[in-house]
């Protein structure tokens, strides 16, 4: 009868790991996932991030954008000005700052971004997001963005 009592907590243990191991990760502290490809901070009401997978299941839309070349192509990606809206910027906040997993950034006026209808965070082909805000400088044009900051 040990025998058995052991060996069923045993498969318990095993099991209640293996269920914890399929679980996503819990948020950190501010609605920021530990494994966070992109994360809206700053002057914001409601610091927030998401795994690649969650952004990707977001409400999406195509933008065409030029580039500096003068070549027209299509880009998919969720708008800025959702992401914003749920981080909840705060009433003093001005300025958006788009940062890139290599440290470039970019800088456009917060309202700029929020009253952009094709202004999105696109998926990139090898993985990540990139800033596409049509008609405005290449310089906020950020590949491999991983935060929104707002000032």
């Amino acid at each position: 009868m040990r025998i058995k009592v052991t060996s069923l907590f045993v498969l318990f243990v095993l099991l209640a790991g293996l269920l914890a191991g399929c679980s996503s990760p819990a948020p950190a502290a501010g609605g920021i996932p530990d494994d966070a490809a992109l994360k809206v901070t700053g002057s914001v009401a409601n610091p927030i991030g998401w795994t690649e997978e969650s952004v990707k299941a977001m409400d999406t839309l195509t933008v065409q954008s030029t580039n500096k070349n003068g070549e027209v192509s299509d880009y998919e990606g969720v708008l800025i000005s959702d992401l914003l809206a749920l981080a909840q910027p705060n009433a003093d906040a001005t300025t958006v700052v788009f940062v890139a997993d290599d440290g470039y950034t970019g800088e456009v006026p917060l309202a700029d971004v929020q009253g952009c209808a094709n202004c999105i965070v696109s998926f990139r082909s090898q993985g990540g997001f990139s800033t596409v805000l049509p008609d405005m400088s290449s310089k906020v044009q950020v590949k491999g963005v991983i935060e929104i900051q707002v000032k």
